[in-house]
């Protein structure tokens, strides 16, 4: 995270570290914060940079670009579930022969059947052994970005379960390390894209609709500074179903639909365009 700027920001907005921390945290919240690094509850974060009219990815870096050939049909897995196309992904995963996957590909396979498991409701217990198969692995080959995906599967395992305590917990296992993450490869990107957007959905249905807003919109910035745009559609749509639920202005809510249909277009996500025109329909004919 980018504290300097954080200050740098504070500072030229005129705010003294007891003006902006005032009825958000305490000042010595806010001044472990710029002076050691210790980074607080999302929560308090997002009403920091809210306050600061910050926006919350403009504190994280910039990540690269690389690609393998060796990842390459993987990759159109993470592609498959970026775009909720979860029945070409189990078509994808079922033709890979496991036996010869080991290392980070290995882990890659477990985290994306994992997440196809639960959108395509498999039993519970198979898919936390899937999960279960992937720390396992992890451990073995200490790549901590599968960890975090492994949370936020299980996450999404209680979350469908509608057992928002237990789900809550994995989340916050995942948000409490997922800010300094160091990504250097697009395919990290996808994985840092898939964490945030899950994170900003359970935040959704837990009724916080100002940390959900916050991920997704961290998800728009991520998307934008690395050229990414797989998940824009689906991050403005879900600010629309936020705005919906929050009753907030017609108005507002067509435009954030009409934003995120057009990023769908770019995309060619014909699942999401088929629920975003049904929504505009709805709208407009009011």
């Amino acid at each position: 995270m980018n504290i300097e700027y954080f200050i740098a920001t504070r500072k030229k907005k005129g705010f003294s570290q007891k003006e902006l921390a005032e009825g958000i945290c305490t000042q010595a919240t806010l001044s472990r914060l710029e002076n050691n690094g210790q980074i607080p509850t999302l929560k308090i974060l997002i009403q920091l940079c809210n306050r600061l009219e910050l926006p919350l990815g403009d504190l994280f870096p910039k990540v690269g670009a690389q690609n393998t050939r060796l990842r390459e049909e993987l990759n159109q897995g993470e592609f498959y579930l970026i775009t909720s196309e979860y029945e070409d992904l189990a078509d994808l995963l079922a033709k890979i022969d496991v036996a010869e996957l080991d290392g980070s590909l290995l882990l890659q396979y477990y985290y994306l059947q994992g997440f196809v498991m639960i959108f395509r409701n498999a039993k519970v217990t198979d898919i936390l052994f899937t999960f279960d198969q992937l720390l396992a692995e992890e451990q073995k080959n200490s790549q901590e970005i599968y960890r975090l995906l492994a949370y936020t599967g299980i996450g999404l395992v209680y979350l469908r379960e509608k057992d928002l305590n237990k789900a809550g917990y994995y989340f916050q296992k995942v948000l409490s390390h997922i800010y300094e993450y160091p990504t250097n490869t697009i395919e990290e990107v996808w994985k840092v894209l898939t964490i945030v957007f899950h994170c900003g959905l359970f935040y959704g249905e837990k009724g916080d609709y100002e940390s959900s807003d916050g991920l997704f919109k961290y998800v728009f910035s991520l998307c934008a500074k690395n050229h990414v745009t797989y998940y824009l559609a689906r991050a403005v749509f879900q600010l629309a179903q936020n705005a919906v639920v929050q009753t907030k202005k017609s108005q507002e809510i067509l435009e954030l639909l009409q934003d995120a249909r057009a990023y769908a277009k770019v995309n060619d996500n014909q699942r999401l365009l088929e629920q975003i025109e049904e929504q505009i329909a709805q709208l407009t004919t009011k």
